[in-house]
C-alpha cells in the first residue's frame, strides 16, 4: 500500500540537560532504562563507539540485543491471565499474556531492532512503513519527513509495539502511528527507542496525553543540532547498519 504524509520543521537550539530519568505525570509514561545500570550499558557503548562502530555487524547485532532488553520491559505491560500448561509429570498453571501483538517499524534502520522484538515476541504481527526525512534548504536545517508505502495486518484491538532506534524530533514516530492506525485502533501503544532526544521525547508527550501509552528508551540524550542530529548520539543509524545512501 502506498499513502504519502508529509511534515516539515525547521531548526531550533535546544537548551535541554542531560536525563537521567524521567517523571511521569499523568501523560505518556517514559521507562529511560539507561537510568539504572545493566548490561544495555555495554551495548550502548558500543554503539557508540566510533572505533567499533565502523563494525556493522556488530553494529545491527548491538541494536537486536538492545530490541531484547527492551522487548522484556514492554512484556511487564502486557496483560496476563492463568492458563493450565500439562508438563510430563503433572499440569501446572502459569500466567502468561494474552496480547494480540504486532511489531511495527520504520525502514530502513528499524529493521535490527524490530528483530529484537520479533525474538521475544515470536508470534506477533509484523507491520512496516517507509520513512525517511530530507532537507529542505542548501544549509540543512529544515527538514521534511515522508512516510510512503505501508504493509500491515489490521490493528484493531492489537497491542502495537511501534518500534525504531532513534527518536531525534519525534515526527518520524508520529507520522509512522498515524499512517499505520489507518489499518485499525490498537487498543494498547508501546514505543520504544534505542537513543532518545529529549525533544523528541516532550514532543511524543504532546501527541500522547494519556497515560496509557508507553515510550521505552536505552538512552535520552540533550540536545539536537542544527542538522537535526541527536547530540552526542551515535551518528546516522541506518548508514552504520547498511552502509552509505545517495
Amino acid at each position: 500500500m502506498f499513502i504519502f504524509l508529509d511534515i516539515l520543521f525547521a531548526s531550533s537550539k535546544i537548551t535541554a540537560t542531560f536525563a537521567n530519568e524521567i517523571i511521569n505525570t499523568t501523560a505518556m509514561k517514559v521507562i529511560n532504562l539507561g537510568a539504572k545500570n545493566s548490561v544495555l550499558n555495554k551495548y550502548m557503548s558500543e554503539l557508540r563507539d566510533s572505533s567499533i562502530q565502523q563494525d556493522r555487524l556488530r553494529f545491527r547485532q548491538n541494536i537486536v540485543r538492545i530490541g531484547h532488553v527492551e522487548a522484556y520491559e514492554a512484556s511487564k505491560l502486557l496483560d496476563y491471565s492463568p492458563k493450565t500448561i500439562n508438563t510430563p509429570l503433572a499440569p501446572c498453571e502459569m500466567q502468561t499474556f494474552d496480547d494480540d501483538i504486532v511489531i511495527g517499524t520504520v525502514f530502513r534502520a528499524g529493521l535490527p531492532l524490530h528483530q529484537g522484538f520479533l525474538d521475544v515476541f515470536d508470534r506477533a504481527g509484523n507491520a512496516f512503513v517507509s520513512a525517511y526525512r530530507y532537507y529542505l534548504d542548501k544549509e540543512c536545517t529544515k527538514v521534511g519527513v515522508k512516510i510512503e508505502y505501508m504493509a500491515t495486518p489490521s490493528l484493531e484491538d492489537k497491542t502495537l509495539m511501534l518500534v525504531d532506534p532513534m527518536l531525534a524530533t519525534g515526527e518520524s514516530m508520529e507520522l509512522a502511528y498515524k499512517a499505520f492506525i489507518t489499518k485499525g485502533k490498537p487498543k494498547r501503544l508501546i514505543m520504544a527507542c534505542v537513543i532518545a532526544c529529549k525533544q523528541g521525547v516532550d514532543h511524543l508527550r504532546r501527541c500522547f496525553p494519556d497515560d496509557d501509552v508507553v515510550l521505552i528508551c536505552g538512552n535520552i540524550d540533550p540536545i539536537l543540532n542544527d542538522h537535526k542530529y541527536i547530540v552526542p548520539g551515535l551518528g546516522d543509524a541506518g548508514d552504520l547498519m547498511y552502509g552509505d545512501k545517495l
